[in-house]
């Protein structure tokens, strides 16, 4: 069966897309809503994402994007449809994850669709409906202070309902520890309660094993990309991407602790320059020349090594920033637009981007339409290969705020072959 999934986000399609990669299918992300010549591109491929900007994005815009790449994976003969949030169910109370669930569950006829935010391997995982982050629920993690989306409770179904015009139903991890026929069954059982959305209990890659062999047949499934993991996993050529000769680039406009750490772990190893948000705002070209000419410099003393640039390194900068008004996210994100084609300009080919609005605004800015999956580095993390706009072939990492090794900004380059 042909795989396709719409993603909210585009550091969450490529999580997903390098899962899928992992177990074996030749893996493609289209970046935006794709056209009808697109289709030709992909059609080697045995699984292809749909990224998209919708995590924030106004609920109807939200509805009608993911319909409109929905359509086109039926079109390209995509048997089931995976619906890609973010493992810590990132929303509102308004959605946007119930919105899309009502419409792709519309647009497919599906009778229901499980929802499975548990990805084990990145420590998150759902216990009696309650999301965990490592060992602490999710209102008690640092998502609790998110910037965009605080998440202030950790019963998924709680947090569903309100979002969807359909009841959130639960199989417990204890049936699901009865395999595949028991899982089947209680999700009849929940459709026939009147439940049409059913959250699953997972805490291991065995139990998504489960949940995706009671699921293949249904035409809709959603998640973060933990459930691409349950898949049985195939022999496949991987696809090793060599390096892009130029200049290696770290952008990271993530606001998370843990890339805060990853800024912190690379300081001592590579030059690296703070986008000053307030000076930005005042007078953008200057802050982005200044960054730009800093970095240059840095490459004329060494050419091979990496160069960083960073909105946040601490609680401080989370805070100075947040003072600058509400608008300050949708700052940040094209400051790292600007200085992703300026850079490029000034002969990066190699980008490790954190973020996932982040890396939406670099890709879009360089006219990336299309991203190939190579090597994975750690869980939801993969190296990928794309052609800008002027017909350049650049690498990329697209990395979720909260996802990737420690070391990830010093170490991922060695990934390249």
């Amino acid at each position: 069966m042909r795989r396709g999934a719409v993603a909210d986000d585009f550091t969450g399609a490529t999580d997903l897309a390098g899962n899928w990669t992992a177990r074996g299918l030749r893996t493609s992300v289209l970046l935006g809503l794709p056209d009808d010549t697109t289709a030709t591109e992909v059609k080697e491929d045995d699984a292809v994402v749909v990224a998209l900007k919708t995590r924030s994005a106004p609920s109807a815009v939200a509805r009608d994007q993911s319909v409109r790449a929905g359509r086109f994976l039926l079109d390209l003969g995509v048997e089931q449809i995976y619906d890609k949030y973010c493992s810590t169910f990132d929303s509102t109370p308004e959605g946007n994850i119930g919105p899309v669930m009502d419409e792709l569950l519309a647009l497919t006829g599906a009778s229901r669709a499980v929802v499975v935010p548990s990805f084990p391997d990145n420590g998150r995982t759902v216990y009696q409906g309650h999301l965990f982050v490592g060992s602490q629920l999710l209102h008690e993690s640092p998502m609790k202070d998110h910037p965009l989306n605080p998440m202030r409770d950790s019963s998924v179904p709680r947090l569903l309902d309100p979002q969807s015009r359909h009841s959130t139903g639960l199989v417990p991890l204890q049936v699901v520890h009865e395999g595949p026929t028991a899982v089947r069954r209680a999700l009849e059982q929940q459709e026939a309660d009147g439940h049409r959305l059913v959250v699953v209990d997972a805490v291991t890659n065995e139990d998504l094993t489960v949940i995706a062999t009671a699921t293949q047949d249904d035409p809709v499934v959603t998640g973060g990309s933990g459930l691409a993991l349950g898949l049985p996993a195939r022999p496949s050529e991987p696809r090793l991407l060599p390096r892009v000769p130029g200049h290696r680039i770290v952008l990271s406009g993530s606001a998370s602790r843990a890339t805060q750490r990853q800024v912190a772990q690379a300081q001592p190893h590579m030059p690296y320059a703070r986008l000053n948000v307030a000076a930005y705002v005042e007078d953008p070209d200057s802050e982005v020349d200044r960054i730009v000419e800093l970095v240059q410099d840095a490459w004329r003393r060494d050419a091979d090594r990496p160069a960083l640039v960073y909105s946040v390194s601490s609680s401080d900068d989370v805070s100075t920033a947040r003072a600058l008004g509400e608008n300050v996210s949708q700052r940040i994100e094209t400051a790292f637009s600007d200085l992703a084609m300026a850079l490029s300009e000034a002969g990066a080919t190699e980008f490790i981007v954190a973020g996932g609005e982040t890396s939406g605004s670099v890709l879009e800015s360089l006219g990336v339409r299309r991203l190939e999956v190579g090597q994975q580095l750690s869980p939801g993390v993969s190296w990928l290969a794309g052609m800008t706009s002027g017909g350049r072939r650049h690498n990329f990492v697209l990395k979720s705020g909260n996802f990737g090794t420690e070391d990830l900004f010093v170490t991922g380059w060695n990934g390249l072959i």
